[in-house]
């Protein structure tokens, strides 16, 4: 169940998740959390009441998603009525918000206006950033081309620029991390973002745009799968942000999967697969910041996000920093740290309400069947 937060709404003797031993009386007042205190035990709480468990844990932040994307190859949607898309765009948004994500940075694809209408109209409170339109290969014709490109997406009210610095599973393996702009032209897009109040964003597999990445100090890189143990070094030191995205290769890579991809495209989903384990161990000794994001884009992907918590335990985070990247660390990187991410006074009351221990899930499933209630502290005016 959604609940958008009525003017007040109480929580008595609530854990939160991630501290254990202590229970919460917390209340909420116009979509912000105005009171959060440790629980007075009580006699029968102390004698193994049978009072319902409950556990409270900040909405999820995913930094990486298509919201707008229907169908895995762009060709297929395009032959789609605008109204059946539409629909399903509509139903992306609800599945994310009841898999526990509140807040979403869109990486390509969706425009603000589309999502003023979801929200108004289909009464999703979804909390979405968005890049708008990416810049690509198709984008590299120099300065002037770029400065009119940038315009346009300024002119759609997006916060982000999203730069696909390299290829991805569409390019050869061995070519996959080969810049797509000059030096010049990268530096000029950073630049130029950040002059007009735009985060920047860079899809890179690895290779040099990693050290552009770090030299324009741009907030995030994504996938990132090639990075050397001297890239991430240099990353934390930089405070450039990584989302890796690591669960929608492994998915990419099964022939039998979701996806059912070309048996080449699964080739080059396993190796990047194969990869990420070995950057991420790297990002994670370095301390580079990291970011939880899904890369997820059709109606069989969207609700399913909790997957990638399962991807990262298995190349090797604690359930600790993974849950860190997808709610106060994600929180910093969109530059909203000061009011979602946490269960503390003052934040939004962005949350996700459990039966079970959100910790002790053993998997994703288990994590996302014990989902009692998903509260947004969104007033409709503010996502409008």
């Amino acid at each position: 169940m959604i609940l958008k937060q009525p003017q007040f709404q109480a929580y008595t003797g609530i854990h939160i998740a991630g501290t254990q031993g202590k229970r919460f009386d917390i209340e909420i007042t116009n979509g912000r959390f105005t009171a959060v205190a440790e629980a007075v035990p009580q006699p029968e709480q102390a004698e193994g009441s049978r009072q319902q468990q409950l556990w409270i844990s900040p909405g999820i932040l995913d930094l990486h998603t298509h919201l707008a994307w229907t169908d895995f190859d762009h060709e297929d949607q395009l032959r789609r009525d605008p109204r059946e898309i539409e629909v399903m765009q509509a139903e992306a948004f609800a599945a994310t918000l009841r898999t526990g994500v509140t807040t979403a940075r869109d990486a390509g694809g969706i425009l603000p206006a589309t999502i003023r209408h979801l929200v108004k109209y289909y009464q999703q409170p979804l909390r979405v950033e968005t890049s708008s339109e990416m810049l690509g290969a198709a984008d590299a014709k120099g300065i002037k081309h770029l400065e009119n490109r940038l315009t346009e997406i300024y002119a759609t009210g997006a916060g982000w620029v999203k730069i696909m610095a390299t290829g991805g599973l569409g390019a050869e393996t061995e070519k996959v991390t080969e810049p797509n702009f000059s030096e010049e032209e990268f530096g000029f897009i950073v630049r130029h973002a950040h002059a007009n109040g735009k985060k920047v964003l860079v899809h890179t597999w690895g290779g040099v745009t990693i050290d552009w990445s770090i030299q324009a100090g741009v907030e995030s890189i994504e996938h990132g799968m090639f990075m050397t143990w001297d890239q991430a070094g240099r990353l934390a030191e930089s405070g450039v942000a990584y989302v890796p995205t690591t669960s929608i290769y492994r998915i990419a890579a099964d022939p039998k999967g979701v996806l059912a991809l070309s048996p080449l495209i699964c080739e080059r989903a396993a190796r990047a697969a194969d990869a990420h384990a070995i950057a991420l161990g790297y990002a994670r000794e370095a301390g580079v910041r990291l970011g939880f994001g899904t890369d997820y884009a059709t109606p069989a992907l969207h609700g399913y996000n909790l997957q990638e918590f399962d991807t990262l335990l298995d190349y090797g985070l604690s359930r600790a920093e993974v849950w860190r990247s997808a709610t106060e660390d994600a929180a910093g990187i969109l530059g909203s740290g000061h009011e979602l991410g946490r269960i503390a006074e003052g934040y939004i009351s962005d949350a996700v309400i459990y039966a079970a221990d959100p910790y002790q899930a053993k998997n994703a499933d288990q994590l996302r069947t014990s989902i009692v209630t998903v509260i947004t502290g969104a007033q409709e005016e503010d996502l409008l």
